[in-house]
């Protein structure tokens, strides 16, 4: 039975009411056998919006996600947000045309003061600031993707914040954040023998993306969150 919040019923309840409403438009648009080999999440309709707006775009995403596998080595061997899962991924979008992209703000403000005697001329006064962005992972017409396996939690904050940047500047329709689950994975590297097990409750989980969603962090963006699990496993 899948939770009213996504598909991981086993999560324990927020405690607070959500101020945004968690849609499941993936469920139509995902096809079955990506939806059953990953936990999902989104606000705004997103898997539908980018479906429909950025249809070559989101056929990559899907094509990526079917054939993706996790290996015993990606859980057993250390390597943190610089893993081979990140970099296996990356690469796979790379190949399809998606590019590394930073958004930056320009903002030029004139002040236009008018005469008020014939024997005036206007003048102008003007300033300009600047504001860098940072690195988004992926961008392909105009969604942009982040891949989130093992990285501090802080991440989350910095993509979300950077989406609805993009997204109210007109530049993307949505964001994509692939992360994973800390049961599933937490449950898996047991199982296979980790120092540690994915204890750690500080780094990237779809539960830590679930509650800056709802809480409303990305504005109006359409952002989709996919959690790689333990049916993302090949043994």
């Amino acid at each position: 039975m899948l939770s009213s919040c996504g598909r991981f019923p086993s999560e324990t309840p927020h405690a607070y009411h959500a101020q945004v409403e968690l849609t499941r438009s993936y469920e139509r648009v995902v096809p079955e056998d990506v939806q059953a080999r990953y936990d999902w999440i989104e606000t705004r309709n997103a898997a539908a919006v980018l479906k429909a707006s950025n249809a070559t775009a989101f056929a990559d995403l899907i094509e990526v996600l079917r054939g993706f596998r996790v290996i015993a080595t990606d859980i057993i061997n250390p390597g943190g947000s610089q893993s081979a899962i990140p970099k296996r991924l990356n690469r796979e979008f790379r190949e399809r045309g998606w590019r590394e992209a930073r958004y930056d703000t320009h903002l030029r403000s004139v002040v236009r003061v008018k005469p008020y005697t014939r024997g005036e001329g206007p003048t102008e006064r003007e300033a300009e600031s600047k504001s860098l962005g940072y690195l988004v992972d992926s961008v392909k017409d105009r969604i942009a993707l982040d891949v989130e396996w093992h990285a501090k939690d802080g991440n989350l904050d910095r993509d979300i914040g950077a989406y609805r940047a993009f997204y109210d500047g007109a530049v993307i329709d949505g964001g994509v954040i692939v992360t994973r689950s800390y049961t599933g994975i937490r449950t898996l590297s047991v199982e296979l023998g980790r120092a540690g097990g994915f204890k750690t409750t500080t780094t990237t989980t779809i539960e830590k993306l679930t509650d800056r969603l709802a809480r409303g962090d990305g504005g109006g963006c359409p952002i989709l969150g996919v959690a790689i699990t333990r049916a993302t496993y090949a043994p």
